[in-house]
């Protein structure tokens, strides 16, 4: 069967993504649904806020690490650049949109980079210098975020990507935009706008 190796990349890939670190971390220490408590989401900043900065760093090394090993094992196996990026949306929607967890995850941020690590670690570290600057500058770290994430396809273009790595990049990126949509709202509404009077 043609792409049946691919196919099943992408099934495997999505079922790693569903197993979300922070909902069964947090199951596990408190025996609650972290979606049901801060932000809502099951994202190492809202375990952070629930039980500490431990279990928010383990959640958030396991969420990278889901992409990490979903792009490793697309790489080990040969795929083309296409499958990789049909491996990483996989991965992500997992994340996004676990089966068994009723299709309410995390927003994804943390396993796109765990992917995009292992594909390119360039674009990560561009993406943490950029990160880095914009914070420095607005004090917002989900502003950083959302620039750093929003650039990276750029620098993927730059970097001499090939047209089908720029184009899932990109849309990964809106991906992102669209799952952080209400901090982006957060940000625009929280923005001082220069104010003056028109030429």
């Amino acid at each position: 069967m043609p792409y049946l190796r691919e196919l099943l990349l992408v099934l495997a890939a999505y079922a790693l993504g569903s197993v979300s670190t922070g909902y069964y971390l947090v199951r596990l220490r408190t025996g609650q649904d972290i979606r049901r408590l801060g932000s809502g989401t099951a994202g190492s900043r809202n375990v952070a806020r629930t039980i500490g900065l431990g279990p928010s760093a383990i959640t958030l090394a396991g969420d990278a690490a889901k992409g990490a090993i979903a792009v490793g094992a697309a790489l080990l196996l040969g795929l083309e650049d296409w499958a990789v990026l049909l491996v990483i949306a996989a991965v992500v929607a997992g994340h996004v949109w676990p089966a068994q967890l009723g299709f309410q995850g995390g927003k994804g941020l943390a396993t796109v980079m765990g992917a995009v690590l292992v594909m390119d670690f360039r674009l990560v570290l561009v993406a943490y210098v950029v990160a880095a600057i914009t914070l420095g500058l607005t004090r917002q770290v989900t502003l950083g975020g959302l620039v750093a994430v929003g650039l990276t396809p750029v620098v993927a273009v730059l970097m001499g990507h090939s047209h089908a790595g720029v184009i899932g990049l990109s849309l990964l990126a809106a991906l992102i935009f669209f799952t952080h949509r209400e901090n982006v709202q957060s940000v625009v509404r929280e923005a001082h706008w220069p104010s003056g009077d028109s030429a």
